[in-house]
């Protein structure tokens, strides 16, 4: 069957992302109670959380634990979800895409970071509430808040 009626004109993003994109994230406890944090370009260098895309076939957690190694090299144990949010083109992003983001506590007793050098820029371990004096994205600044809401901080 055809129509004369011309197909909707899709922009990039949508021709590209058909649904939102379920990630996973993980706010990593160390031994020493500090956090890692993440340094990416995809987020104008701002500070971030390790994580990713959920594969099909994947639980949550596990997508956690593939995430971290294969970003910043760590073996963690996921403790809890911690929150779930919403970014729909979100300005901080490098590209026009729409995200849920499920963030998790998670515990390393590794410190040894190895950078992955694609996602990630650069790293560090830094006491929760000194994580506030340094350039984070929205996202991560609502899940340490969570964090430190449940007491985890202490």
């Amino acid at each position: 069957m055809t129509t004369s009626d011309p197909q909707p004109s899709l922009t990039a993003t949508t021709a590209k992302q058909v649904f939102p994109e379920p990630t996973v994230g993980a706010l990593i406890v160390n031994q020493e109670g500090k956090i890692l944090l993440a340094k990416s370009h995809k987020w104008f260098d701002k500070y971030t959380l390790p994580g990713g895309h959920i594969e099909v076939g994947e639980s949550m957690t596990e997508a956690v634990r593939r995430e971290v190694k294969e970003e910043v090299g760590l073996d963690v144990d996921v403790v809890e979800m911690l929150l779930v949010q919403e970014a729909v083109f979100a300005p901080e992003f490098y590209k026009k895409k729409h995200f849920i983001f499920i963030d998790f506590y998670c515990k390393s007793k590794d410190r040894q970071v190895k950078l992955d050098q694609n996602e990630i820029q650069d790293y560090i371990w830094v006491y929760p509430g000194a994580a506030y004096n340094l350039k984070l994205d929205s996202f991560t600044r609502k899940t340490l808040d969570r964090f430190l809401e449940r007491s985890h901080g202490q």
